[in-house]
């Protein structure tokens, strides 16, 4: 695996053009054709003025080093990762959420890369898939979110299947494919698979019997049920990886579940979303944490009263470039319960 210059992180080292895998991938043969999410894209050359929908497309576009390639982006939970900072700062923000179609088509994109298909999709809250393509306009969903995956069932879709890591790095190497950049998405790959089978190893290390947590992402109001991670989704992952059982049994991806429920379980761990976004109350980590600590309920739990909650960014809960980031976190914690 290639590694990072002068010990500098593998990101950062990329961003700043530094990483060099040790055998160089074969350039892209245009005209490419790609197989995304039941339709085949088509590109005659790296696209131009890509628009972005979903931090998990920008991040992976700028870690492979094409923000010089990008119009615009929307869609944004934390902000983001300091080596991509530059880029980004060049990059115009067309909304912190869903942006309009006509904000998108008037950026005149190459491509519409988006993290979720409820953007970009049957039902898509920006625009369908078809109305991109009559234009021209080549869109692209992340296979983390539609495959094994049905999202016309539950709020935010239901797992027909558990869901991998395998999907976030095939969307990567696909983008590289698209961009003509397979040494960055190689070493990218490489390096987030290493540190996950490390992540993996250190938990199972522990020896831990019987560990279990709950992922709280957010709620529709803080006197509401909280969205809480359903097994087969992307906490669901970490925490099957980690060896920790996943008190919500739901296979939707962010089923509502009360605390009442919750606290019967009494996970061992509580991990809670720090998100820049603030679209409920609930996205700021604070008051999440204010109300474990004060609701009947929850205040009783053994996870609140011995404080093992974890606060990761709201990105690392999704099939992102960051989920790695959560699972080393977490392993940490996990080295912090009584066994």
């Amino acid at each position: 695996m290639a590694r990072a210059a002068r010990g500098l992180p593998l990101l950062l080292a990329m961003a700043l053009g530094l990483a060099a895998p040790e055998a160089r991938a074969e350039p892209t043969p245009y005209p490419l054709s790609i197989e995304n999410c039941g339709q085949t894209l088509r590109f005659d050359a790296a696209p131009r003025d890509a628009v972005t929908i979903g931090q998990s497309a920008t991040e992976i576009l700028y870690a492979l080093g094409v923000g010089d390639r990008m119009a615009g982006t929307a869609l944004w939970f934390n902000d983001v990762l300091p080596e991509f900072r530059a880029q980004n700062d060049r990059v115009p923000r067309l909304d912190n959420n869903a942006p309009s179609y006509e904000s998108v088509i008037n950026k005149r994109p190459g491509l519409v890369a988006t993290q979720f298909e409820w953007m970009i999709g049957a039902q898509g809250v920006v625009g369908t898939r078809e109305q991109f393509h009559e234009l021209g306009v080549p869109t692209y969903i992340m296979p983390a979110d539609c495959e094994g995956k049905n999202n016309l069932v539950g709020a935010d879709g239901t797992r027909t299947a558990p869901f991998t890591t395998e999907a976030i790095y095939k969307g990567i190497g696909q983008l590289a494919q698209i961009f003509n950049r397979q040494d960055r998405g190689a070493a990218l790959v490489a390096d987030l698979r290493e540190r996950e089978a490390a992540a993996a190893l250190k938990a199972e290390a522990l020896k831990l019997t019987d560990a279990s947590a709950a992922f709280w992402f957010s709620s529709a109001d803080l006197d509401l049920d909280p969205y809480m991670a359903g097994q087969k989704g992307i906490p669901g992952y970490m925490m099957r990886t980690l060896g920790l059982r996943n008190v919500v049994q739901s296979d939707e991806e962010w089923p509502t579940v009360g605390w009442e429920t919750i606290a019967r379980a009494d996970p061992s761990v509580l991990v809670i979303a720090r998100m820049d976004r603030r679209r409920f109350p609930a996205d700021d980590y604070e008051k999440k944490l204010e109300f474990l600590r004060s609701d009947p309920v929850t205040k009783e739990m053994e996870a609140v009263k011995n404080n093992r909650i974890v606060i990761i960014d709201a990105h690392a809960m999704q099939a992102t470039i960051r989920l790695v980031g959560g699972l080393e976190a977490l392993t940490d914690a996990m080295a912090k319960l009584p066994r």
